[in-house]
């Protein structure tokens, strides 16, 4: 989860959590118990487990997420616009960047499957939050500080979820060379389940474009098989 302070002084969450003890306590500080955060915005449909929590957080902020959210959890206050469609993003234009990645479903019917999510840039800190279609590999616990972190890679079931039709690579690859070009000012990425990584002056577009370049060899057995 990733707390953004817009340009008006309120917040946005971005992402649902059960954030408990010392950061629950600030989090609570900086926004007036609560009452500061202006919506919950969840952008990653197989994140489900956690939107009752943060709505208790923030019972009066506006609850945004994804078609599934409000399938997985009907009785929340969910609001009618979602967050893949540019008409709710465009509500946070002032603040955010928002990009969907294409050629692959958002939504697989597989339930492991989770290499799409909407991607989030918050432009004033350079920020980008991403929950699994890009991670970085970090090690745990104390081997944390002592082992690098991995450069910033596409999600390793992305052969999965590309749709099966003509095309869909390209659209993938196509995609990912304008995320690194259209965000190449990306100072840090906040991943989810793994790190947050701190990239130097133009680290955003090389890494990305060598994520993509790891990812050629999937594609291309995409497009032998469905052009």
């Amino acid at each position: 989860m990733s707390l953004v302070r817009r340009a008006s002084g309120r917040f946005l969450l971005i992402d649902s959590y059960g954030v408990t003890g010392t950061d629950r306590e600030r989090l609570l500080a900086l926004t007036d118990n609560g009452a500061a955060i202006e919506a919950i915005l969840n952008v990653h449909p197989f994140h489900t487990l956690h939107c009752e929590a943060a709505h208790q957080l923030a019972p009066k902020a506006r609850l945004i997420g994804t078609r599934r959210h409000r399938e997985q959890a009907p009785d929340l206050p969910w609001e009618d616009g979602v967050i893949e469609d540019t008409a709710t993003q465009a509500e946070f234009s002032a603040d955010l960047d928002f990009s969907v990645p294409e050629g692959v479903d958002l939504v697989t019917d597989d339930p492991d499957v989770h290499a799409a999510s909407v991607l989030v840039r918050h432009r004033a800190s350079g920020t980008v939050h991403v929950d699994d279609t890009l991670n970085v590999l970090a090690a745990p616990g104390p081997l944390k500080k002592l082992l690098p972190q991995s450069r910033l890679k596409f999600h390793p079931m992305l052969p999965k979820a590309l749709q099966q039709r003509a095309g869909a690579a390209d659209d993938y690859a196509r995609w990912a060379r304008d995320l690194a070009e259209n965000w190449a000012g990306t100072r840090i990425v906040c991943a989810a389940h793994s790190a947050v990584r701190q990239l130097p002056k133009g680290g955003w577009r090389r890494e990305v474009l060598h994520a993509l370049s790891d990812v050629e060899k999937t594609l291309g057995k995409h497009r032998e098989a469905h052009g």
